[in-house]
């Protein structure tokens, strides 16, 4: 699989370590009633069969956040992005 890294050009997926599903939202409070939304957004992630977006480290390149759009059935992968990217874009009201 190859991944189009908007720094460094298409690489190959090796030099990425994925960390998973980039459309949970951190809960805004730290106040101990809401323990439970802490719980969902670190533990209780879904495991989706079709497209999703995910957050990819660079590792063995720039060392850049990414969030990929990719299927995961077929791996074909139809968008990247940097985090920070991603992030204004859901701020604003894109992204899901």
């Amino acid at each position: 699989m190859l991944i189009k890294c908007p720094h460094c050009g298409t690489r190959p997926v090796e030099e990425f370590t994925f960390l998973g599903d980039a459309r949970p939202r951190r809960p805004a409070s730290n106040d101990p009633a809401s323990m439970e939304q802490w719980f969902d957004y670190v533990y209780l992630r879904d495991n989706p069969r079709g497209r999703m977006d995910e957050y990819a480290h660079h590792a063995g390149g720039c060392r850049s956040w990414l969030v990929v759009s990719r299927s995961t059935e077929t791996h074909e992968v139809f968008a990247t992005v940097t985090a920070r990217d991603y992030a204004a874009s859901r701020r604003k009201g894109r992204a899901s």
